[in-house]
Formats: C-alpha cells, sequence, structure tokens
C-alpha cells in the first residue's frame, strides 16, 4: 500500500507570522512492490498557515489569502 505523508521542505522567520515557518509537501510514496516508481508531490502548505487565516491580516500565497506575499521565495 501507498504511504501519504507531509514533510518539511524549507523553515525560515516569517514576519507575518512573527514565528519560525515550515514549507511542507504532501508526497506519496509507491507501494512496495513497485519500487521503481519516484514519490509524488501532492501539495504545499505552510505550517502556521491555518493560524494565519485567522488573524485579520493577510497571511500569505501558502495561507490562501494573500497570492502577492510568499515568505519562501529567494527574493523574499
Amino acid at each position: 500500500m501507498a504511504l501519504r505523508t507531509w514533510q518539511s521542505i524549507k523553515s525560515q522567520y516569517c514576519p507575518h507570522a512573527e514565528a519560525e515557518v515550515y514549507l511542507e509537501a504532501e508526497v506519496v510514496y509507491p507501494a512496495e512492490w513497485l519500487p521503481e516508481q519516484p514519490a509524488r508531490v501532492l501539495a504545499h502548505r505552510c505550517s502556521r498557515g491555518v493560524l494565519c487565516n485567522q488573524n485579520s491580516s493577510g497571511g500569505c500565497v501558502w495561507s490562501g489569502t494573500n497570492p502577492s506575499y510568499d515568505p519562501f521565495s529567494e527574493r523574499a
């Protein structure tokens, strides 16, 4: 049976969340009888995305409330 899990890709301080945040990816690993298949990335999220959505100010692209701000981009 395939294994589905969330893995941290990158971490850094986010000024909007005022905390250390993690960019996470939902990864699916193939079943044991399909070992040649590579892992697949299904989705991305921020570890504090739900908490940022509860604030009155807009969060970031990973929380789904502010598409113009990406704290994990190289230029941010």
